[in-house]
């Protein structure tokens, strides 16, 4: 390998191991490398080089994520973030109904309401962890 390659090669394990450093703080469990392009993308562009940006938290980039889910109709994936949210501390389960009764009024009410069931079990499932754990 020439000394350019092997600097490149460099780099890119750098990135790679920032974006799954950072993939594990927002998820909250630990991230290991995974296959195939797509995933080199998420955690070499959009994690090691986007969330990681300094100018919004990850609690910011997540609200902001949640509202463009609801919007969106993707509960499923909105929930993944929920959870993650709760486990982290970045959101209550208070702040998670209000941002539920919050999302009614701009993303419709029957989606408002979707995320609000949602947010309903994923905090019921954190309470039952933090019992469990407490």
């Amino acid at each position: 390998m020439t000394d350019d390659a092997t600097a490149d090669a460099d780099t890119q394990t750098e990135q790679r191991k920032r974006g799954l450093d950072l993939m594990s703080q927002v998820y909250g469990w630990e991230m290991s490398d995974g296959p195939g392009l797509h995933f080199a993308h998420t955690a070499d562009q959009l994690f090691a080089e986007v969330w990681s940006r300094p100018a919004l938290s990850i609690r910011d980039r997540r609200l902001i994520l949640l509202g463009a889910l609801a919007a969106s109709g993707q509960v499923d994936v909105a929930e993944i973030q929920a959870g993650a949210a709760l486990g982290n501390e970045e959101l209550t389960p208070e702040q998670l109904e209000e941002i539920a009764l919050f999302l009614c009024y701009y993303v419709g009410w029957p989606l408002g309401t979707k995320m609000n069931m949602m947010f309903g079990q994923v905090i019921s499932k954190y309470r039952k962890s933090q019992s469990k754990q407490g």
